[in-house]
């Protein structure tokens, strides 16, 4: 599908690029066209120094036929998938790159070599997915978290899946991300467990459990993304109409909305997986190039940001 929503929030992020040094990114295994054209352009474009791991004769091969110029793009043999993903995590841990990126491989088996527990990249956190989307009808751009990989978050996870997302936000020159916490209703209800995990998130907030954010919940869709539905809900809040950040109750619900905004709303979304020890780049066939391009600029801004954490 050939979609293209020229609104700019991306194009806005993608200028905070400028001037940054390209972040070294490890590949897995980018052994089809369209995940090897879009790893080379986001090098062309000085936001990545893509290193391909991968059977380094196909990758060779696919950019023949494609057309594609590798240049002096290192390549990393690995002779499949599984032996990619492994290898290009390992450079991850060895420090010759910042950031990993999935080619064509399957989701599972790349963060299947990160989560390892003796050679991944784990930390404290649980990881998490966010999509990053540019919706015509909002004024902002949007993260949707999680949609991707946590099934049925508990309420620990939910914690980190937060600050996973205000984090990125901040790195994304959000001051103090706002935080829209969503269930059906805006009431506490004890047989509706989105509404009890989203009252205990906002009073963890206020005790410092999660940092850097604003949040409130539950609210139901209308009332996080419409300050006109809140108000004749009487809901008073500084997140409502305003939010950065909409953290679903679960996965289904992530799922379903972020896909609900791409093709009834024209929204592009670029994604991430968060709370590993480096961005993870996730990319799908069915991405526009400009979500694709997108994913590695806001990569290159999370790293940079974890560069600055590490100085300071």
């Amino acid at each position: 599908m050939n979609r293209h929503t020229g609104t700019g929030k991306y194009e806005q992020l993608l200028l905070r690029c400028q001037g940054l040094d390209p972040i070294p990114t490890a590949v897995a295994h980018p052994c089809e066209e369209t995940a090897l054209a879009g790893a080379i352009e986001a090098g062309e474009k000085g936001l990545i120094t893509p290193i391909l791991v991968g059977p380094a004769a196909r990758i060779k091969e696919i950019a023949s036929k494609a057309r594609i110029d590798l240049g002096e793009t290192r390549i990393v043999d690995a002779p499949h998938s599984h032996a990619a993903a492994a290898k290009a995590v390992e450079l991850v841990r060895e420090g010759q790159a910042e950031v990993l990126m999935k080619g064509s491989l399957h989701t599972d088996e790349l963060l299947g070599a990160v989560v390892a527990r003796d050679t991944g990249l784990r930390t404290g956190r649980r990881i998490s997915h966010v999509f990053i989307m540019d919706v015509p009808t909002y004024h902002k751009v949007l993260i949707v978290t999680d949609a991707a990989i946590n099934i049925a978050p508990t309420l620990e996870d939910k914690v980190d899946i937060c600050q996973n997302a205000i984090d990125l936000a901040i790195s994304l020159d959000v001051a103090q991300p706002k935080v829209a916490i969503l269930a059906a209703v805006e009431t506490v209800n004890s047989r509706m467990t989105a509404t009890i995990d989203a009252a205990a998130l906002c009073k963890m907030a206020e005790r410092g459990q999660i940092t850097g954010g604003l949040l409130d919940g539950p609210l139901a869709f209308d009332s996080a993304i419409s300050k006109e539905a809140a108000k004749v809900k009487n809901i008073r809040s500084a997140v409502a109409g305003d939010p950065d950040i909409l953290l679903v109750p679960d996965l289904e619900a992530g799922n379903i909305l972020a896909k609900q905004l791409t093709f009834l709303a024209n929204a592009d979304s670029a994604g991430l997986v968060l709370g590993a020890r480096v961005p993870i780049i996730l990319t799908s066939r069915a991405d526009s190039v400009r979500s694709r391009i997108a994913s590695c600029g806001i990569a290159m801004l999370a790293a940079h940001a974890r560069r600055q954490r590490q100085v300071a």
